[in-house]
């Protein structure tokens, strides 16, 4: 065949298939004119380590002595002197009220301090008092340990103590019988400890599968233990969008259901580089998706998986890790407001927690 007739049957067959030469790139064709919008399986998901790695301090205990705080109560005794046994509580202006003495503040101290400045203060009303002090209940420091715990809540913390030593006080994981076995109802994938706002990379499987104490770390006062159940089918959207939520995963959840249940991205979001996290915390996956080629018909949408977490960017990511590690700190973030505030208050309402990036250049 000719090359002007080959031009003239391709310009015949334009207003019906088209005259399209050999693609180079093997595999299915995405069709924009289909009835049915094309939905993929992602497969172009990137395994990044993080930059977030346990320190060798954590594993110990820290040293420091314990100190009074607001809520705390302590027994105090004059010895020798009857009548003078009282328990107090610490205010929360960190004072302490006892016998003819104006408010002491204690909010700080340790109980040999407390004890000396107690027994400096009475000389003014009796000679030489030697008082013995006693803590009786502890409130300033303490630990949350949420999630799928036998006794679940937030516990005092008088003493250095491991993450297995608080989940063991927590009754340990929970677990249903069924046919005659046992399944923990704990999803140790997704399981962490959120200290100062940071997510702290313990591997809850090592740990409490493998039995390895090179994840038994220390905790700290007010750090947050969450173990989440291994039943939930959900997907969390985060970041540049106008209601960041958890989402029910249906039959098949794509990307674009998934950020349109959330009233769709935020004005100046950058589309481009929407990620995609999949696995482990602690060993996380990664893709990065085009949001506009989708909604534009340019490219197929992509089936989403429980437990995934999408997230819409303010500006573009320069280091894959460090996007990652951003993501990760946002979703854990998000989960422990949510939890701590229905620890607070069954009716409290579920935290949506969009953490802005500005304009620059995540991982700059």
């Amino acid at each position: 065949m000719n090359g002007c007739l080959r031009l003239a049957l391709c310009l015949g067959l334009l207003g019906i298939s088209g005259c399209q030469s050999p693609s180079r790139n093997s595999g299915p064709k995405f069709d924009p004119r289909a009835k049915e919008p094309a939905v993929v399986t992602l497969t172009n998901l990137t395994a990044v380590a993080s930059t977030n790695q346990l320190q060798p301090e954590w594993l110990k205990p820290s040293g420091k002595t314990f100190t009074l705080g607001p809520g705390d109560k302590i027994e105090i005794e004059v010895l020798g002197e009857a009548g003078t046994r009282s328990t107090v509580s610490v205010g929360p202006d960190g004072k302490i009220y006892y016998y003819l003495l104006p408010g002491i503040n204690v909010w700080g101290l340790t109980l040999p301090q407390v004890k000396q400045r107690l027994e400096s203060d009475l000389t003014k009303f009796l000679s030489a008092p030697k008082v013995a002090i006693s803590l009786r209940g502890i409130e300033s420091k303490r630990v949350w340990l949420m999630g799928r715990l036998q006794n679940a809540g937030v516990y005092p913390m008088g003493a250095p103590m491991t993450l297995l030593e608080s989940i063991s006080a927590a009754g340990g994981t929970l677990a249903s019988s069924a046919s005659g076995t046992t399944e923990d109802l704990a999803d140790l994938k997704h399981s962490f400890v959120v200290r100062n706002g940071q997510m702290l990379p313990v591997d809850f499987e090592k740990l409490l599968k493998a039995g390895d104490v090179s994840q038994n770390i220390y905790l700290e006062p007010d750090d947050f233990v969450y173990l989440p159940s291994s039943l939930a089918r959900e997907i969390y959207v985060l970041g540049a969008i106008r209601t960041p939520r958890v989402v029910s995963l249906s039959k098949q959840a794509t990307l674009v259901g998934a950020i349109a249940s959330t009233g769709g991205p935020m004005k100046d979001a950058y589309l481009s580089e929407v990620a995609i996290v999949r696995g482990t915390l602690s060993n996380p996956k990664i893709a990065v998706v085009n949001y506009t080629d989708i909604v534009k018909g340019r490219a197929p949408d992509v089936l989403l998986e429980a437990g995934d977490i999408v997230y819409v960017p303010l500006s573009p990511y320069r280091y894959l890790s460090k996007y990652a590690d951003l993501i990760l700190t946002t979703f854990v973030r998000a989960v422990a407001i949510n939890e701590g505030a229905r620890a607070g208050s069954r009716n409290a309402p579920t935290a949506g927690v969009a953490i802005g990036i500005g304009t620059t250049t995540i991982g700059r």
